[in-house]
């Protein structure tokens, strides 16, 4: 029974023992395992998990577009406030990939991506041949840039513009808005002021955005410094633009916007955007989950397209207008176009009332980039701007008639798309399951450890235990006196004689 009880207590102890060795690796070890894994599996190597999706981005990305119809062009004409309606959404498929893909030494590798976008009705709430009746974005954004041109060549425009019979609103479908209708004035603005446009006939929103590329990127692999993967090295061959009026807004900051390098801190995002001809920051709001893969939420702060006024370091971006919107002429062939945050949401108060119908909030309208802070990689995302045109009556022109100046929303869109089905599921199991697998495990062992310690301990003690007990009785045992007869004789009687 001893033998057996000293085994038991010696068989516990080396397994508590093994389990707080094998506890204690892990616990060291483990997330140098983890973070080997995520370093090789999201550099941008052919060999590596993330370069496919990189590639070919597997994830569904939608695009939804709401139009602003003007409902009183009429009364806007005579001097009185927009009065607008939202049209829409109008959603369509877009499918992105990457081509022209070259590596080079110094740890960089350029791309040209390409986007398709396939209009999806079932989704959409109206079709490609609705009508709408917006302002004529070319003859209003003609006649602000010749505002402070000599009276003869405004004399000119007004008369090319009766003669085409152009007006400051039109009625045109969602598909002419979108991909380009013929429109003479482009021609006839080309014959009298040449090279101020660099497209000829037709005239479209989003003609630059279907079936084109967001210009030759070339981004950091991370194969020598994993802290520096997705970084923009140059875009068009450029470490910086030359749209606007200091060095810092004119860096090229952060990522393309795709993914970030892994293990992020809980503090900022920077990206550039060629859509909004600048690199954008957004900022950490919270942390949370989507389908069960740990998120850090990141959002546009309320800085991002404030003034110069308001926010000093944004005074390159100027001439500025009230906060809120972007002045992005210099890149728009100097267009009065302004980008903005959907219904004016984080703008100064005087822009939403400046017209009627729109209503900001930041659950519709508020853009946000939630990413696994791991591996920097986005699992949901929505990129949400609007499109607005600066109108007002110009003299000398007299289409423009009574219009009083306003920053006129034209439309705003939704980039957005989330992680699923296979894809989520391989990485939910690759990147968090089996992470969290090992860490369980490695408190699982060193938990079982103390116990099976400690159940050893009792054992060996409760087995000296008993053996004092045994040697203490056997030492309070009576021992034999040499004084006491072994046999007592019985008394004897004498016999009657006979």
């Amino acid at each position: 029974m001893a033998v057996a009880q000293r085994r038991l207590s010696v068989g516990l102890g080396l397994a508590g023992l093994a389990c707080a060795l094998l506890g204690g690796c892990l616990l060291l070890v483990g997330p140098l395992i983890i973070r080997h894994q995520v370093i090789k599996n999201v550099r941008i190597d052919p060999s590596s998990i993330s370069f496919q999706m990189w590639k070919d981005i597997p994830v569904p990305f939608y695009l939804m577009v709401y139009f602003f119809e003007v409902l009183n062009p009429k009364q806007v004409l005579r001097g009185e406030k927009p009065v607008l309606s939202q049209r829409g959404p109008y959603v369509y498929r877009e499918y992105r990939f990457k081509t022209n893909i070259t590596f080079y030494d110094n740890d960089t590798v350029s791309y040209l991506e390409y986007r398709h976008l396939f209009f999806q009705p079932d989704l959409s709430n109206g079709t490609e041949d609705e009508y709408i009746v917006v302002p004529n974005i070319m003859m209003m954004g003609a006649a602000v840039m010749m505002e402070n041109k000599p009276g003869f060549m405004k004399f000119l425009l007004s008369g090319a513009l009766a003669s085409l019979k152009q007006e400051a609103f039109m009625n045109r479908t969602v598909g002419e808005l979108m991909w380009g209708y013929d429109d003479p004035l482009v021609d006839a603005i080309n014959l009298i002021f040449p090279g101020m446009l660099p497209f000829k006939g037709k005239f479209g929103l989003f003609m630059d955005f279907n079936n084109s590329n967001s210009g030759l990127f070339t981004v950091n692999t991370g194969m020598k410094n994993i802290s520096q993967v997705h970084m923009v090295d140059s875009w068009n061959g450029l470490k910086m633009v030359n749209y606007w009026r200091s060095n810092q807004c004119n860096m090229i900051n952060g990522t393309a916007g795709e993914m970030w390098p892994p293990f992020l801190s809980p503090t900022f995002l920077d990206f550039y955007s060629p859509d909004a001809c600048r690199s954008l920051r957004l900022v950490y709001e919270q942390s949370g989950e989507f389908k069960g893969v740990p998120t850090y939420r990141f959002v546009a702060p309320k800085t991002l397209f404030a003034n110069g006024t308001d926010y000093p370091p944004n005074e390159g971006f100027c001439p500025c207008m009230q906060s809120g919107i972007l002045n992005v002429s210099t890149c728009r062939l100097n267009a009065p176009m302004f980008i903005s945050h959907p219904h004016f949401y984080n703008a100064d108060p005087s822009l939403v009332n400046a017209v009627e119908g729109l209503r900001p909030n930041k659950d519709q309208h508020g853009l946000f980039l939630d990413l696994h802070p791991m591996t920097g990689i986005p699992m949901n995302c929505s990129i949400k701007l609007q499109l607005n045109l600066y109108i007002k009556r110009v003299s000398g022109i007299t289409q423009t008639g009574k219009i009083k100046p306003v920053v006129l929303p034209l439309l705003w869109f939704a980039e957005s798309g989330s992680i699923e089905g296979s894809v989520l599921k391989q990485f939910y199991t690759n990147l968090v399951l089996l992470p969290s697998v090992l860490e369980y495990l490695q408190y699982t062992l060193l938990g079982l450890s103390a116990p099976l310690i400690i159940s050893a301990a009792v054992l060996m003690a409760m087995r000296k235990g008993s053996v004092t007990e045994s040697s203490d009785t056997q030492s309070k045992a009576t021992p034999s006196s040499e004084t006491t007869p072994l046999l007592c004789d019985s008394p004897s009687q004498d016999s009657p004689e006979a």
